[in-house]
């Protein structure tokens, strides 16, 4: 018989020794430390399931998936779930999606059974590697769309950061993850979880209010967010010292200006010229050309 009671162990060792199945959410910047405190006190045939949103920023020039961290540290295989799963709303059993991304197919039903309930609907998908970085790269693209409303500039222009932002998504993913399939950035993992996280998610309230008053992110999280980290901007500076070390930051300008943004070496306002000029607003009629 299974028990409905939960019962909370703060001691991460206490809590995992015996578990088949790992889930791991916390901020992405602590999970080798999380790992170090793990290994070899976890059974050898566990798995783990990684909710966390970000990069691991590796050698500097380099940035590694936190589920290939997870794999490499603790030396079990590692899946992730990623989707338009705003917590307060999740905890009030609102309906929603996610995705999770598994590519052992026997695995896969037992995931979905174990996580789904009839509000919270699951898909699964093999496409692992785009399933995580979306997960990561969406909070780059809320950090624009709060500087865009802490500016005042509208939905449109909104909307224009979104598409725009989810066509670097794409691009980021066919540079470095070939082989990923385009209709991974329609589940709830992509374009859903973009949506949401640029209306109703922290990234996007605390870049709103970064532009609104003058103060500095590290201020805003700590007064907005009650301990908790932001992650859009670790990200975008992760992000930037890959895409620096490999000469491609003129192919990613909406992350190239979020990151400068968030480091102050260019103004919020700023952002619009990277949109006004991006490489996407080029005429797509064959044999026409662009002015």
């Amino acid at each position: 018989m299974v028990s409905n009671d939960w019962i909370a162990i703060p001691d991460v060792v206490e809590a995992a020794k015996d578990a088949d199945i790992l889930i791991f959410v916390l901020p992405h910047q602590f999970i080798r430390t999380l790992c170090a405190t793990l290994l070899d006190k976890i059974k050898p045939t566990a798995v783990g399931i990684s909710l966390i949103k970000g990069f691991d920023r590796g050698d500097g020039t380099n940035i590694e998936l936190i589920s290939k961290i997870i794999e490499k540290h603790l030396r079990i295989q590692c899946y992730v779930l990623m989707g338009a799963n705003l917590a307060n709303e999740v905890a009030e059993e609102k309906f929603c999606e996610t995705t999770i991304g598994c590519r052992d197919k026997r695995l896969a039903p037992l995931l979905r059974d174990l996580i789904q309930t009839p509000n919270f609907r699951v898909v699964v998908v093999e496409d692992c590697e785009a399933v995580e970085v979306c997960g990561a790269l969406k909070n780059i693209v809320a950090c624009a769309a709060g500087f865009v409303d802490g500016l005042g500039l509208g939905d449109n222009t909104k909307a224009a950061v979104i598409r725009l932002g989810l066509m670097e998504m794409v691009k980021f993913v066919d540079t470095f993850y070939s082989g990923s399939k385009l209709s991974t950035f329609f589940e709830s993992c992509g374009v859903a979880d973009l949506i949401t996280t640029c209306y109703g998610g922290r990234n996007r309230r605390v870049c709103e209010q970064y532009v609104k008053s003058g103060k500095t992110i590290r201020q805003l999280e700590e007064e907005l967010l009650g301990g908790q980290k932001l992650q859009g901007p670790a990200t975008a500076d992760e992000v930037h010292g890959m895409l620096k070390g490999r000469n491609l930051t003129d192919k990613f300008p909406l992350f190239t200006a979020v990151h400068r943004i968030c480091t102050d070496q260019i103004r919020p306002a700023d952002l619009l010229d990277q949109i006004r000029n991006h490489p996407e607003h080029v005429m797509k009629i064959e044999g026409v050309e662009n002015a």
